[in-house]
Order: structure tokens, then sequence, then C-alpha cells
């Protein structure tokens, strides 16, 4: 088994079919090393898991929860775009969090976190990222997490 696959197994973690877009662009481009995944929502086994602002609708823990969902759907287009073997993946270099965020919300790194750590423990020194955390009034189809990510490959 592939190494990064077998890390997922034992983390509990069963990859989904990469999520198909929800309007007019691709899930991913592959430029010069360089594969860049479109945002990804916490869409969970067909339905949005957790939708409107944070913290007055999504609570922040829910809201980091949605974060990591996020971010396995893109390593699930990651995944389909290097034709199933993410052992391509030399390093995650960058991931823009965004958080559909009520006035005066501040903890936008925190909820970013979600993302953040679900690939540092699959990935390990290879999913050490620079990252953006940034506050929303809102995001497509209300969801309160919306994940990107760039990942260098073989």
């Amino acid at each position: 088994m592939p190494r990064i696959d077998a890390r997922l197994d034992e983390l509990g973690i069963r990859l989904p079919d990469a999520p198909k877009p929800v309007a007019a662009y691709v899930p991913s481009v592959h430029a010069q090393g360089l594969i860049f995944i479109s945002g990804q929502i916490p869409l969970k086994e067909g339905s949005l898991m957790a939708t409107g602002t944070v913290p007055s609708e999504t609570a922040v823990d829910q809201a980091v929860s949605a974060a990591r969902q996020c971010a396995i759907n893109a390593l699930a287009v990651l995944k389909s775009s290097l034709e199933g073997d993410l052992d391509r993946v030399k390093r995650i270099v960058r991931i823009g969090v965004f958080v559909a965020s009520d006035p005066g919300f501040t903890d936008q790194p925190l909820v970013a976190n979600g993302a953040s750590e679900l690939m540092l423990e699959v990935f390990g020194d290879a999913g050490r990222h620079a990252r953006a955390a940034v506050g929303s009034v809102a995001l497509p189809l209300n969801a309160s997490v919306e994940v990107e990510l760039v990942a260098e490959v073989d």
C-alpha cells in the first residue's frame, strides 16, 4: 500500500470521491510542479456539515471540524489529480482558509488549524505550509468554511 494511503488508514480517514465543481471552474490546475486545488467546502456524504457564520450559526469547534473536512475534500481532489498517487506530493506549499464570520469574530486562525493540523498528521514535515486565514461575509452555498490548497508534486 502506498505510504500516504497507509497513513490515511492509520488515521481512520477515508477520502471521498473528489467533489465536483459547483460552478464554472475546474477542481485543480497543474502548473510547473505545483497543483492548485480549488476551494473546497465542508461537504460530507453529499451534505454541508456547517452552514452560516461563525460563531453565531456554527460554533467554533464545529467550524474547526468543517475546516478539517474541507481539507479532506481537497486531498480527494489532489489524489484524483495525481491519478490516485498521493505519494507524489513533495510538500503542501500553502493553504487558504476562508471563514464566514460574524462581525468582530477574530479566531479565523483557530478555525484554520482544523485544515493545517490534518496536513501535518498526513504528510508530517512535508505538510508544513504557508497559510492565510481570512474572515468572509459569506461563502458558496452558505458554507461556514472553505479551504484551497497548493501542493508541490513530482
